[in-house]
């Protein structure tokens, strides 16, 4: 299932195999985030092009779905390794409303955190009551199970509370307490399962205590889990605290999943402290914005200037866009929705122009790419013993 390869002599990076049901990742490695059990205007067959080597889809999106038909991510990714989040992120961001969207979870002001009030959602040793559209829904750690097993995944994730970076010590204390007993409850559940191959995953919690993530790496470590996910609110340093304190308590023979952490420099703080595999919209989410990723920083393809721009996105990538030859005026063009000769398919996607669908593809090959084939040369990088050597150059031309 997994199997440890060379581990970094400097740090705690290591090189790894994960096997699951539809093929083998090669760790550390970058987990993209496909919503809805796909990557939107990429097919299966781009989105290989890319160097993906596995996806998590949404328990929360596609709950209705998952019980109301016969959908299985694979029949939208083909064969192509998945994981499932439990839907706890999603249903616990309720509490804080949705006019800002994630900040108002993570705000970047601790004097507007601490005004901040759960709402909306009422949580019980079950699971969690929310409103949603004015109806009355429920997610516990059962539930969530399920609905994974439903959705095939080959990774699913106990559910667990999400607490944010300034809940007191008591709430996070009493919250941690509660992911312990869900989690008992999620192992039960998948012992009922009808599907054994899927792999699952405890998930560690303890916000930014020292103490409380020590104690959670312990309880969630001891249990039969199949790897271990990290989980909770934090900022670049609690991260890399955070880390220091739960994987020397984690299993060293199981993989190590960082949920929802994806920009280039934590990647490496996470890599150099024992993750395996992380996931982040990052890549997706801005792509679509126009905001392209490249070996000297970032560019938004949107600006003005280039209009007129021959250029690729950059010089000696070999994504396929780039190797495409496709300039950046041409991708502007039709990121923006002007008539192109580059656009010669059908989408179905029915919410925006086809134009666009194209121009926001051409911006998700390259992203992906970059993120997948940054993670593949941290992966050389520890095969050849220079992982800080490397880390060292790329964020030094980073900047």
């Amino acid at each position: 299932m997994f199997k440890i390869l060379k581990g970094d002599r400097y740090s705690k990076a290591r090189l790894g195999l994960l096997t699951t049901p539809h093929g083998t990742v090669k760790t550390p490695s970058y987990v993209m985030v496909g919503t809805y059990g796909q990557i939107r205007n990429l097919s299966p067959l781009d989105i290989k092009k890319t160097k993906t080597q596995i996806i998590i889809a949404n328990t929360y999106h596609l709950w209705d779905k998952a019980l109301g038909s016969k959908f299985k991510i694979h029949k939208r990714l083909g064969v192509i390794p998945t994981m499932t989040d439990s839907g706890g992120f999603q249903v616990f961001s309720l509490a804080f409303g949705q006019e800002n969207g994630v900040k108002k979870i993570f705000p970047d002001r601790p004097t507007e955190a601490k005004k901040l009030k759960r709402k909306n959602i009422k949580v019980t040793e079950k699971g969690v009551y929310f409103l949603l559209d004015g109806r009355k829904r429920f997610l516990g750690p059962e539930l969530s199970i399920k609905i994974q097993e439903k959705l095939g995944a080959d990774i699913i994730f106990a559910f667990d509370e999400l607490t944010y970076l300034l809940d007191n010590y008591q709430y996070t204390k009493k919250s941690l307490e509660r992911t312990h007993r869900w989690a008992l409850q999620c192992l039960k559940t998948k012992a009922k399962s009808s599907k054994p191959e899927q792999l699952l995953f405890g998930i560690t919690q303890g916000g930014p205590f020292k103490n409380l993530r020590i104690a959670g790496a312990k309880f969630i470590g001891s249990l039969p889990f199949d790897g271990f996910g990290i989980g909770g609110s934090f900022g670049k340093k609690e991260m890399v605290d955070v880390l220091k304190w739960t994987t020397p308590y984690l299993p060293e023979e199981k993989p190590r999943h960082l949920l929802g952490v994806g920009k280039v420099e934590d990647i490496f703080g996470a890599v150099e402290n024992g993750i395996d595999t992380f996931d982040c919209v990052i890549p997706t989410r801005e792509a679509r914005h126009g905001r392209l990723y490249t070996r000297n920083g970032t560019i938004d393809i949107r600006r003005g200037y280039y209009s007129k721009d021959k250029k690729v996105i950059e010089s000696g990538c070999k994504c396929p866009t780039c190797s495409s030859y496709i300039t950046r005026s041409q991708i502007r063009e039709a990121l923006k929705g002007q008539p192109s000769h580059l656009v010669n398919e059908v989408c179905n996607c029915r919410k925006q122009s086809l134009t666009r669908c194209k121009g926001q593809r051409y911006c998700l090959m390259h992203n992906m790419w970059f993120f997948n084939n940054l993670v593949e040369k941290i992966r050389d990088s520890i095969e050849k013993g220079q992982f800080n050597k490397f880390k060292k150059k790329f964020l030094t031309n980073l900047k």
